[in-house]
């Protein structure tokens, strides 16, 4: 089930957040996800619409968006491979008509993930926080002849 963040879903979306990153993101030095938990919490998740995903009163996943960016998503590494990542990713587009992200270019997973989700990259520049390579990647939908929004087939 995808639902509204709670407050108290809190610890279990950082936790969740840190896993992940530091897994997809092997290229950057583990130090730096840990020194960014205070942001995400006071900063980021607050600023942000956040979804999360839920089985068994368990958050295995959650997305964050700000205005029409895709800011967060991640899921769980013991739950990827099941499409719960592709459920928040429809989701996310349920809401929005466009939306733009950036992701490390270093990883090829989710760079394919967006892809295969209709994603391109428009442009691509070092992170400035770490340096590595980012791309940076849109979608929008479309309108169909009768007024209806159909996926880009960009």
């Amino acid at each position: 089930m995808i639902r509204p963040y709670r407050p108290s879903d809190s610890a279990a979306v950082l936790d969740l957040w840190l896993e992940a990153s530091i897994k997809a993101h092997d290229f950057v030095p583990e130090a730096f996800w840990r020194e960014q938990l205070d942001a995400m919490r006071e900063h980021y998740l607050p600023q942000s619409e956040t979804l999360v995903l839920e089985e068994q009163g368990q958050v295995l996943g959650f997305l964050s968006l700000h205005e029409h960016r895709l800011a967060a998503l991640f899921v769980s590494p013991i739950a990827q491979g099941r499409g719960l990542g592709r459920q928040l990713l429809d989701e996310a587009k349920r809401r929005r008509s466009a939306l733009e992200l950036s992701v490390y270019s270093a990883n090829a997973r989710a760079v394919a993930f967006y892809q295969a989700g209709g994603f391109s990259t428009v442009a691509e520049s070092p992170d400035p926080h770490t340096g590595q390579p980012e791309l940076v990647m849109r979608w929008a939908c479309d309108s169909d002849s009768s007024g209806n929004s159909v996926p880009s087939s960009d």
